[in-house]
């Protein structure tokens, strides 16, 4: 286990290092109301000035009002004024909302069992967003989430880069590992304060660094369907999983299914680590 108080120390002078090296002038961080986008701007408040951090919140029309409230919530705690943009435009100009019919009349609770039954008409959803496989109506809501992800690196890196500002990434080592994050969405940042934090870790930065209760007690989601939190996703918990990772990143094996179906997902996500297929030069 990391020793919390030296590891935030550690965190802060490597951000601050980073802005001082690369010569930003600030940063950038999309807060999205979860645990991760909370502890890094704990993080940054206590690396940089409050008016060199540019907080971003930004919902379109399928965000939940929970998620814009906890957001602003975080932002309000940490002493940080946020810009709330929405990106509905965008996605609406791109065709996005084509894809599937709005739903602004329609309650949470619905839309939530809709989605959940959605989700289980397949097997194994997860391994197949992984591999990019299923049947047209799955890919076409792999494109619909996967859309939003990525509009919102691009509008971070407009705003980032009219100040020389960096972007702040809030991926963490366990995600990572497991493949959740969007390519060329939220792994396409400038600095990652986290990316070598189990999410348990995270959980323990969040508790030092006074999160809000509520952020910290809120079920972490992987933003791919409403009402699915990450342990259904996976089938085990956080505490399982970690300890699993730690495991095989010490060379310890195990056996079991939980193991084989970690091990499984880690082998799935290679297809994200390569960016772009290319040739080697040739003589």
């Amino acid at each position: 286990m990391i020793l919390i108080e030296r590891e935030v120390s550690r965190i802060v002078h490597f951000i601050r290092k980073c802005v001082n090296d690369y010569g930003f002038r600030g940063a950038v961080l999309g807060v999205s109301g979860g645990i991760d986008s909370a502890v890094v701007l704990g993080l940054l408040v206590r690396a940089l000035n409050r008016d060199r951090i540019l907080a971003l919140i930004l919902p379109e029309r399928d965000s939940s009002k929970r998620s814009l409230y906890d957001a602003r919530k975080v932002c309000e705690h940490f002493g940080v004024v946020p810009q709330v943009h929405s990106i509905s435009g965008v996605l609406r100009a791109m065709g996005a909302y084509k894809l599937f019919p709005p739903a602004f009349l329609i309650p949470e609770k619905v839309k939530q069992i809709y989605a959940r039954n959605m989700w289980n008409r397949y097997e194994d959803p997860y391994m197949m967003d992984l591999l990019n496989e299923g049947d047209e109506l799955f890919l076409k809501g792999l494109a619909y989430y996967r859309v939003k992800h990525r509009v919102r690196m691009c509008k971070m890196y407009l705003e980032a880069e009219k100040r020389k500002y960096c972007v702040v990434g809030t991926t963490n080592r366990t995600e990572q590992l497991l493949g959740l994050y969007v390519k060329w969405g939220d792994d396409s940042v400038d600095v990652e304060p986290i990316l070598h934090l189990y999410k348990t870790e995270v959980y323990e930065l969040a508790e030092f660094l006074g999160v809000p209760r509520e952020i910290i007690q809120k079920a972490p989601t992987p933003d791919l369907v409403p009402g699915i939190i990450d342990e259904e996703v996976f089938g085990l918990t956080y505490r399982e999983i970690d300890s699993i990772l730690m495991e095989l990143d010490k060379g310890i094996e195990r056996e079991g299914p939980a193991v084989e179906r970690i091990k499984k997902i880690i082998s799935s996500t290679k297809i994200r680590e390569l960016k772009c297929l290319h040739l080697e030069r040739g003589e």
